[in-house]
């Protein structure tokens, strides 16, 4: 991570490439539109990675009520950077913010990155019969609604 800089500042969000990486590449959010990614930045605290020019390679968000609960989401690594460890240090930036806040609750979704969180301390639910959810997303792979 030493060739990048994290930082949550949302002033130095690059808007369009995120925007382009979430509607464009982000398998998991098919169907959003522009509105809703720039909606999802303003009410959340956005995490951006940059390269030493200022070049931002990786987003995500973190939504909390900032007392006692945390979610991680939409991680995006630019596909150049991949491999670098910057979903990993993402991760542990965000279990870090948790406790600076006090917040004991952290938590994430994720298909195929279980071994990226899981090296930021990101286990399992532990208790999964108390957690229930509400999930109108189209199936992954199935075509977003017109």
């Amino acid at each position: 991570m030493s060739d990048y800089r994290l930082s949550d500042d949302p002033t130095e969000i690059d808007v369009d490439r995120v925007v382009d990486w979430i509607l464009h590449e982000a398998f998991w959010a098919k169907g959003r539109t522009r509105e809703v990614v720039e909606r999802s930045l303003r009410h959340s605290i956005p995490i951006g990675v940059y390269t030493h020019d200022g070049r931002q390679v990786a987003v995500a968000r973190i939504v909390s009520d900032l007392a006692t609960f945390a979610w991680l989401c939409d991680v995006y690594v630019d596909r150049d950077h991949r491999g670098q460890g910057l979903g990993t240090s993402i991760a542990s930036w965000t279990a870090d913010w948790a406790d600076r806040h006090g917040i004991k609750r952290v938590i994430l979704s994720t298909l195929d990155a279980h071994g990226v969180y899981a090296k930021a301390g990101f286990a399992p639910v532990a208790h999964p019969d108390r957690w229930m959810e509400i999930d109108n997303r189209p199936p992954i792979g199935a075509a977003a609604p017109r």
